[in-house]
């Protein structure tokens, strides 16, 4: 599979006063591969819109490498294929939507009519059909981001590098931007964004990288994530031996708490306790948090 996305060894460093630098982005290395959906986890802080300047371009690396579909990052070829949003979008108030993607198309060499059809196209994708004619200044915070996601999408490209893309989205807004993203996926595209909402990124990625004072910690496929999360538990009363299947078992007054790492397991241990005569009390089955998975990876890279 294609990479559009490769980073080796970056180092991105802004100077600071009496002659010294600070290093927001340490030895990265990582890889995105066509057709995924990655999510870019970390503090504030930890490098991530360092990065993702300068996938764009807009930083330079102080060392190693970027690349887009094995172009250097930056260049003309790169940005042809990429979309971007950055993490506050600003645009001029007194251009409506429509008058935005106009100008940022044009910037991109689209012209005339058919630029005006994919313009109002991808803005009625985003839920602006009756504000596309508005002032921005008149729009509220949401309503921007929406029109930084269309501006992001004009052009139809194969990567979208995204900051903080759900940022000012309520639920039915985040819910529209999962849909819209989903499809763009079916239809080739790569997505790699950043987020603090951890639950859209639980709903949405392939795949998370996490990094912490510009390193990267941890790097894990979401879906045997989320299995490995996942917790099982029974409560039940009764002499049951179930040590050497459960990962724990506790006492809750009469009754005894025995949690387990799969479903197999829990099942096995239902059967036990009904062949030695216990009772069963109440059967967990939850999804594990992936906030506290994020918030341990950290405490243990500390």
């Amino acid at each position: 599979m294609a990479q559009s996305i490769a980073v080796s060894d970056l180092v991105v460093r802004y100077p600071s006063s009496g002659g010294k630098y600070t290093e927001a982005v340490s030895s990265l290395s990582f890889e995105v591969r066509e057709g995924e959906i990655v999510g870019f986890l970390g503090p504030n802080g930890a490098g991530k819109s360092s990065t993702l300047k300068a996938l764009m371009g807009f930083v330079p690396a102080s060392s190693g490498q970027c690349e887009i579909y094995g172009h250097a990052a930056g260049s003309v070829a790169a940005r042809r294929v990429t979309g971007y949003l950055p993490e506050v979008a600003m645009y001029y108030p007194y251009l409506s939507p429509l008058e935005t993607m106009t100008f940022y198309g044009e910037l991109q060499g689209l012209r005339g009519a058919a630029l005006k059809k994919e313009a109002q196209s991808i803005l009625e994708l985003v839920g602006l059909s009756k504000w596309m004619k508005t002032p921005n200044r008149k729009l509220s915070k949401g309503m921007l981001q929406r029109v930084g996601i269309a501006q992001a999408l004009l052009g139809r490209p194969k990567l979208l590098i995204l900051d903080e893309v759900t940022s000012g989205l309520d639920p039915v807004g985040r819910q529209e931007l999962r849909e819209l993203l989903r499809s763009r996926q079916r239809q080739g595209v790569t997505l790699f964004f950043s987020s603090h909402e951890l639950s859209e990124v639980e709903n949405l990625c392939d795949r998370i990288l996490i990094i912490d004072k510009g390193r990267l910690i941890d790097e894990r496929a979401l879906a045997p994530l989320q299995e490995e999360l996942r917790q099982f538990a029974v409560v039940y009363l009764g002499e049951v031996e179930l040590g050497d299947i459960a990962r724990s078992v506790s006492f809750r007054g009469e009754s005894r708490l025995a949690s387990f790492d799969t479903r197999p397991k829990l099942l096995e241990a239902v059967d036990r306790i009904h062949s030695a005569s216990g009772k069963v009390v109440d059967l967990i089955a939850r999804e594990g948090s992936l906030e506290t998975y994020f918030i341990e990876t950290l405490r243990r890279a500390a």
